[in-house]
Order: C-alpha cells, then sequence, then structure tokens
C-alpha cells in the first residue's frame, strides 16, 4: 500500500487505519504544496475499493477496480476543488515521450503519469458535479475532445507510432489548457457540493465512494456550511477526503469532524528523488516546485521583474503600458503565473518602516490584490482590465499614504 507515496510517514498511519478498519468517514489531508496529498487521496480511493482477496491494496494488484482507479477512471471516485493542473501534465508529458521515444523501460509508468495528471484535471468536470450549471454546453466539447485523445493512449492497446503520440499529447495539452484556464475555479462553488451529496447518499454495487476536495480551506463560506451538513450526518458508503496547505484556514467546525493526517515538507535530497523516481528528472532539478515551473511559459524572475516595475509605476504615479506587461508575463496563462506576479507586488511593496500608517496601507494593499486575483479567477475579468483597475486602487493608497 501506498508505494507510490515517497517519505511521507502520514501512510503507515493511513495503511494501520485502514488495516484495522479504524479509517473513519472524513479525513484531512494536512501539508505544504507538492507533498504527495492528492496522490495520497487517489491511492486510498484505490485500496478501499480492491477486491483482490489477497494483497488487498497492493500497487501491482490487477483486480477490474484496481485496473479502472489506476487509470482515474473509476466511478466511485469524485474530486473537486480548485488546482493548477497545467504545469504537472507538461512534466508528465515530457517524461511519457522521452520514454516512448526511447522504448524505455519505464514507459509504461510513464504512460500511466500522463494519463493521470491529465484526468486529475478532467475529473474536476464530471457531469456529476456540473449537472445544473449552465456552462456545461461549453465544457461537454472539450471533454469529448480530451476522451477521444485519451482512447488512443489506453494502456489496454498498443501504443501509435512516435509521431503520432506527439500529435496527441499536443491535442490533449491545447484542450486541456483551453478547459483549465476557462472554467477552473478559485473557490469551490456550493452547487458541486450539493451534486456530491445527492451523488455520496445513492447506494453503489461496486463498494465504498470516495469524494475528494482538494485546497479544502479555499471553499466559501456557503460551500463550507454545505459541506458541514453532509460531515454531521454523513453517508456510510462515502468516505470524506479533504487536503490543504493550510489547516488553520479550515472551518473549525468542520476540523472537528475529520481526522488529520500530516504531510511533512520533504528534505532537498528526498525532492531529487521524487523527480527522479515519478517524473524521470535529472536529479539536480531542484524542488518539485522548481521543477515544474521550468514549465512555464516565462520564467517567475521574469514575471517578478515586471511587478516590481508595476509597483516602481505606482510610486512615479506614471501609470505603465499594461499591455506590454500581459505579453511580456505570456498572458497570465496559466493562471499562476498571475499569482507569482501578484505575490512579486506584495514582495515589492514591503518596508522596514512599521509605522502604523505603512501598516494600514500594506493591509489594504493586501485586500486590493486579493479582490484582483478573484475577479480574474473566479468572474473572470481580462488581466489587462484588472491590472489597470489594481493600478489606480494602489496609488490612491499610496497617494494617501504619503500625505
Amino acid at each position: 500500500m501506498f508505494d507510490n507515496l515517497l517519505y511521507q510517514n502520514a501512510s503507515a498511519l493511513l495503511k494501520d487505519d485502514i488495516v484495522h478498519h479504524r479509517l473513519p468517514g472524513a479525513i484531512l489531508l494536512s501539508g505544504p504544496a507538492s507533498s504527495g496529498k492528492l496522490t495520497c487521496a487517489l491511492e486510498i480511493a484505490r485500496i478501499l475499493s480492491c477486491t483482490a482477496s489477497e494483497k488487498r491494496g497492493h500497487w501491482l494488484c490487477e483486480c477490474p477496480s484496481c485496473r479502472k482507479n489506476k487509470e482515474l477512471m473509476s466511478t466511485n471516485v469524485l474530486v473537486a476543488g480548485p488546482r493548477d493542473c497545467s504545469l504537472e501534465i507538461l512534466a508528465a508529458k515530457k517524461a511519457f515521450l522521452t520514454a516512448a521515444f526511447n522504448n524505455a523501460p519505464y514507459l509504461t509508468a510513464a504512460r500511466y503519469l500522463f494519463l493521470r495528471s491529465v484526468r486529475k484535471l478532467t475529473m474536476r468536470f464530471s457531469q456529476i458535479l456540473w449537472e445544473d450549471d449552465d456552462k456545461v454546453s461549453k465544457i461537454a466539447p472539450l471533454m469529448q475532445a480530451i476522451d477521444e485523445q485519451m482512447e488512443q493512449l489506453d494502456p489496454a492497446k498498443p501504443l501509435p507510432e512516435n509521431d503520432k503520440i506527439e500529435k496527441i499529447c499536443d491535442d490533449i495539452i491545447k484542450q486541456t489548457d483551453k478547459l483549465e484556464s476557462s472554467f477552473m475555479y478559485d473557490s469551490l462553488p456550493i452547487n458541486q457540493i450539493r451534486a456530491a451529496s445527492r451523488w455520496a447518499h445513492m447506494k453503489s454495487p461496486d463498494g465504498k465512494k470516495v469524494f475528494i476536495i482538494e485546497n479544502a480551506d479555499r471553499m466559501n463560506e456557503a460551500a463550507r456550511n454545505a459541506l458541514l451538513k453532509i460531515l454531521e450526518e454523513p453517508p456510510t458508503d462515502t468516505v470524506f477526503i479533504l487536503t490543504t496547505n493550510r489547516r488553520g484556514a479550515v472551518m473549525p467546525t468542520i476540523l472537528s469532524r475529520v481526522r488529520t493526517y500530516q504531510f511533512n515538507q520533504r528534505t532537498a535530497v528526498q525532492q531529487a528523488e521524487v523527480l527522479e523516481r515519478v517524473f524521470h528528472a535529472d536529479s539536480s532539478a531542484g524542488s518539485i516546485d522548481g521543477y515544474l515551473q521550468t514549465f512555464l511559459p516565462v520564467t517567475p524572475d521574469v514575471v517578478q521583474g515586471y511587478a516590481r516595475s508595476f509597483y516602481e509605476s505606482v510610486e512615479k504615479g506614471a501609470l505603465p503600458v499594461i499591455n506590454d506587461i500581459v505579453k511580456g508575463c505570456a498572458g497570465f496563462e496559466p493562471r499562476v503565473l498571475f499569482k507569482i506576479f501578484l505575490t512579486g507586488i506584495l514582495d515589492a511593496q514591503k518596508t522596514e518602516d512599521l509605522s502604523a500608517r505603512n501598516v494600514e496601507s500594506a493591509a489594504k494593499n493586501v485586500d486590493i490584490l486579493r479582490d484582483v486575483y478573484n475577479n480574474v479567477s473566479v468572474y473572470n475579468q481580462s488581466p489587462a482590465a484588472a491590472l489597470e483597475n489594481m493600478w489606480r486602487e494602489l496609488f490612491a493608497v499610496y497617494r494617501l499614504e504619503r500625505r
């Protein structure tokens, strides 16, 4: 069990609880980003549904349920919650193509890696979760196009020729980029909690259901309260798995109804081994997050440079050429680039002057940046319009601070 979860003590605790039937109906996996929480949640789902009579839950199990779960095709698993998936998909694509072109011994593993990286995104757009959303008609064609391409990479089928594999992967990337940039939310909608509740209360002929909510701390109040109602009277056949990078940001009443399993920050050496074993990247690639960011269309340093320049323009009272910033930051696609830019703004406005006025101004700026991020990620405002509005609001705060 948990053979694919490296260097996390939580796996031993979870294994013991599963083997001795002590796993509760609702758990929280808490720890830093890229520590394997989603991998663990998906592995719990696979283990709970395994039908093998011997070595139940073994990673190499070939029972029908385990095969579906390894491909992330099980109808007994729902995944929801915001996540930046694009960089992992690109890293997995590189590992897969490299393995295919070189007929590497790890080709099968790399094949699964790519398929799973894509489905970590597409699972969030299940018709079960989006049934009452008016965006379904726009999402459905993208999902169909992705599924048709993924079908050609089905592990049960022979792989196409290398040149065709590359084209299939490129087509999948185009569709997943569009799906994520157009429809990924930053806060889990309440309608999806309600839809998942209806699903969870329906009896399954195939055993336990698992509902995974990633970044559970990023739910709005209505969604949190809806989830709380489910956890107060949970269906007996469904396990709820929440993940978070910030346990303290999870609603206390939700925390009281889940058992927490803590994940730790891996050491630099351990992260290098994870990169080598999972993505078959050079061990000198650095941290997991650092490696994934190498797949960004522009480097974080470039984006942070634009952020510093932007804030300098606020201090000078001169509106910069917004379109040049957006273009230089690759249109802020994927959206993680926009997060890096806003973090750069925060870093640029830091000062050693801790006077009451400066502290108050800094707090106002944080609120402005939070609203700007929500306007872009939740309400689909264009980055250009958001930056222009942000400049004016930051300048107003700066001018008041200097009076």
